[in-house]
């Protein structure tokens, strides 16, 4: 069983900003990856969804693959 990244690496709080991190839990073509692939909490994995919405909205990230 995967082990959550956040709490492994214990980091309390998911962060819009932090794309490099939020970057491992995206897809090659752009997509936000399953729960079941990335072995995040429920919690944790609408946190990460919410996250990488925002960045998207913000312009950090890409809504597709280049």
């Amino acid at each position: 069983m995967k082990q959550d990244y956040y709490t492994q690496n214990n980091i309390p709080h998911i962060d819009f900003r932090d794309i490099d991190i939020l970057g491992k839990f995206i897809n090659p073509s752009g997509r936000i990856m399953s729960r079941r692939r990335t072995g995040l909490t429920a919690k944790n994995q609408r946190r990460v969804a919410e996250a990488i919405k925002h960045a998207r909205f913000m312009s950090l990230m890409a809504y597709v693959a280049e």
